[in-house]
């Protein structure tokens, strides 16, 4: 009898760790109930709350367009805006983008955890750092953590259910101490996270951090559109047809900064042509929908991957 019950018991670990080995093998696709073949996209709004216009192009992108997540600046002026759309609009996702950088010359925001905690983030004036190479030379990696933590709770103090965490400038993902913290946030608030693709992590030396996060049990998507980038140009319409146009099988990320019309936008960035292109081609471009259809392309949020994260 005891020989029969040791075989039973054997069998069935022998099964579970099966199940377990086949759970692994799954594509992200297939976890998330698709094929292994199918091509899902998230389209993320970065910037929400940092400008009126940001937070305009986000909510017209996401009720008449193809947007499906953004991401909101908490210590920015115009955050409160957006918060009180998500919170008026449940179905509508939105994560944290965790920002260090306060990079426009005359528009600044400083840090949301206290300046005491976290002065090595702020320059001689109180604001935040202007550039990412900034904040390395002066900032400490456990200021980097406070104020990511204090974002994302006061995120959470809002009642918003976030679904996932990026980087405002990748500053939290450029530079291995910053990267530990990102990672530390996400498994501390069990959130989803921004993460490049194995073969950009691979170039920026961090061949084994895909490989390290899945162990600790985060979420992310197989590919994200970010060298790519480099290439950029004045066609947005063209650029985004031809990376859609190229999606491999699995679950891609493409990010956008689409902003509507307004006077201060010019003020602010730049960069205010593209991003109001961005929000037109994401909402009225028939070629963008149309190649979406034909290429059976699934568009999903962040809001999936944190319910599989967690178990939901």
């Amino acid at each position: 009898m005891k020989i029969i019950f040791k075989i039973t018991t054997i069998a069935v670990v022998l099964c579970f760790l099966q199940l377990q080995l086949m759970a692994q093998e799954k594509t992200l696709a297939e976890r998330l109930g698709y094929k292994k073949g199918d091509k899902l996209l998230i389209i993320n709004n970065d910037d929400s709350g940092m400008s009126y216009a940001s937070n305009q192009g986000t909510i017209k992108g996401m009720q008449e367009g193809l947007i499906s997540s953004s991401t909101i600046m908490f210590n920015c002026p115009w955050s409160t805006d957006i918060v009180n759309f998500a919170l008026a609009n449940p179905n509508k996702h939105f994560g944290v983008h965790l920002t260090l950088t306060s990079e426009w010359k005359m528009y600044k925001w400083g840090t949301v955890a206290p300046a005491d905690q976290v002065s090595s983030l702020l320059d001689p004036h109180g604001y935040l750092w202007r550039s990412v190479e900034e904040v390395y030379q002066h900032g400490k990696p456990e200021h980097a953590y406070l104020e990511g933590k204090a974002q994302i709770q006061k995120a959470l103090n809002y009642g918003l259910n976030i679904t996932h965490i990026d980087s405002h400038m990748g500053t939290y993902q450029l530079h291995p101490d910053y990267i530990a913290q990102y990672v530390k946030l996400a498994k501390e608030f069990n959130l989803p996270l921004r993460m490049a693709s194995q073969a950009t992590c691979a170039k920026f030396g961090q061949e084994n951090l895909r490989k390290d996060c899945e162990k600790l049990g985060l979420v992310f998507v197989d590919y994200l559109i970010y060298e790519e980038m480099q290439h950029y140009n004045d066609d947005v319409e063209g650029f985004w047809l031809k990376v859609i146009g190229d999606l491999k099988p699995g679950v891609t990320e493409l990010y956008l900064h689409a902003s509507d019309e307004t006077n201060e936008l010019p003020v602010i960035t730049g960069s205010w042509k593209k991003r109001m292109a961005e929000l037109e081609v994401f909402t009225k471009s028939t070629k963008i929908r149309d190649l979406i259809a034909a290429k059976q392309i699934h568009i999903i949020s962040y809001k999936q991957l944190l319910d599989l994260q967690r178990g939901n």
